[in-house]
């Protein structure tokens, strides 16, 4: 299976590696805007709202060359974004430092930094397929999966819902980072995927 990198991918995402043995990250793409390579979807007391990380290119389009743009103070938006919407979810404090720590070492790329979070999501799940860069860029590879999960996309299959803190106000909401289902079941988080 080929996957695009992604930030805090949806827990879609995850329910695909942990399905699979071996897992092949499109390393040899362009970088694409309006995509989850540099943004994901949480759920605040407002509703759903996408967080972005700002990226450099200088003219490289190639994913793994993409670097983040650290001249704004996004992260610190972003981590009181994340406060702010799971601080009352139920396992928010086992995960935080850890997860805010891989941020905090601001890595130079954005092929970096999705790498991380994506392990230490696979870990803290409790799945450990086999991650591995592409090499050469395929058109269409076998176990072509790169465009199915998009934040332009509805998402066109049943998704068992979780419990997620804002359920009362806005029901149950699909498309979220993986970080809305691991800070509101925990361990469980395996057993949903």
């Amino acid at each position: 299976m080929v996957l695009s990198t992604a930030w805090f991918p949806p827990a879609e995402f995850f329910a695909l590696l942990a399905k699979n043995p071996v897992v092949y990250l499109e390393a040899c793409e362009s970088y694409r805007k309006q995509t989850w390579r540099n943004r994901c979807r949480i759920l605040t007391a407002n509703g759903p709202m996408d967080l972005r990380v700002p990226v450099q290119h200088d003219g490289a389009r190639l994913i793994t060359e993409v670097r983040v743009d650290w001249s704004t103070d996004w992260l610190r938006q972003a981590e009181y974004a994340i406060d702010s919407a799971y601080y009352n979810s139920p396992f928010f404090i086992y995960y935080r430092d850890e997860l805010f720590g891989l941020l905090d070492r601001r890595p130079e790329t954005l092929w970096e930094m999705n790498l991380s979070i994506i392990q230490f999501f696979c870990r803290r799940i409790g799945i450990a397929p086999e991650i591995l860069p592409t090499t050469d860029f395929e058109v269409s590879p076998e176990g072509d999966c790169r465009d199915m999960l998009s934040p332009k996309k509805p998402f066109d299959y049943t998704v068992r819902p979780y419990w997620q803190v804002f359920r009362d106000k806005f029901g149950f909401v699909p498309g979220l980072s993986v970080m809305d289902l691991l800070f509101n079941e925990g361990p469980e988080s395996l057993t949903y995927l």
